[in-house]
């Protein structure tokens, strides 16, 4: 039975994707200036390119670089922006941590995971449903914008809701909650979108090492990610190891 449930999922999974393409090519047609940010974001590289300047979904090895790895269950903050507000919303908030994730592209740690917050003061919640039915483009481009590029982060966010709605029921948490192993929690990190092979183990490292989630462990690699972040100072290092592991890579 679970066989086939899991191919019940994969075919519902590729209809969707099909779904969403069309959905997205009517979209480009109608709004030239999403159709320019979808292209510069795929010159400057792809959500998981190392050489972003994106919080984790990097997959940089730093040599000489220890963090004392804890597991958390229920962390009060995730410690990726300097507002405490939205550190509390990342940790309490599961959709919140997975548009985080999706934000980080081509923007700093820092800006990408504050953006649930200001999408949630600017919309009025984060409800899975009403930001799935919700055009989000004023709210990402009011300044100071969400994202540097505002009209396709607020295109993703909302395919982003849609998919939880669709899948989840409106509860993020049943991503990884429902995952019958790290196999499974695997793929269906994968189907979201804006979701590659690098943010599929950085977010699994944060499930892990700071939310206890079993199905994750096998996800975490074995160099740094925000999973290992439990405090400002921490996440301080952390960037300062990846700046320096990026300037050894130029240099050399």
């Amino acid at each position: 039975m679970l066989a086939v449930r899991r191919i019940d999922d994969e075919l519902a999974v590729r209809s969707r994707l099909l779904e969403r393409a069309r959905v997205v090519a009517g979209l480009a047609r109608a709004d030239d200036h999403v159709v320019a940010e979808l292209a510069q974001l795929s010159r400057e590289g792809p959500a998981d390119h190392p050489g972003s300047e994106d919080g984790d979904a990097h997959g940089l090895c730093l040599a000489n670089y220890d963090l004392p790895v804890t597991q958390e269950t229920k962390p009060e903050q995730l410690y990726f922006t300097d507002s405490e507000d939205a550190n509390r919303l990342l940790a309490q908030n599961p959709l919140a941590l997975l548009i985080g994730f999706a934000l980080d592209q081509q923007v700093t740690v820092q800006k990408a995971f504050s953006g649930p917050l200001a999408v949630k003061e600017r919309v009025g919640t984060l409800d899975a449903k009403t930001l799935a039915e919700t055009d989000l483009e004023e709210a990402f481009r009011t300044k100071p914008a969400i994202h540097r590029f505002p009209g396709a982060m607020a295109q993703r966010v909302r395919e982003l809701a849609q998919h939880v709605v669709e899948d989840y029921g409106g509860d993020a948490a049943r991503l990884w909650e429902d995952a019958a192993d790290g196999a499974d929690l695997r793929r269906r990190i994968a189907a979201l979108p804006g979701f590659g092979e690098m943010k599929i183990k950085s977010l699994g490292a944060v499930l892990a090492k700071r939310f206890g989630v079993a199905a994750a462990q096998e996800l975490a690699p074995s160099h740094p990610t925000l999973g290992d972040v439990d405090s400002p100072e921490a996440l301080e290092r952390y960037q300062a190891a990846k700046r320096a592991h990026k300037a050894q890579m130029r240099a050399g």
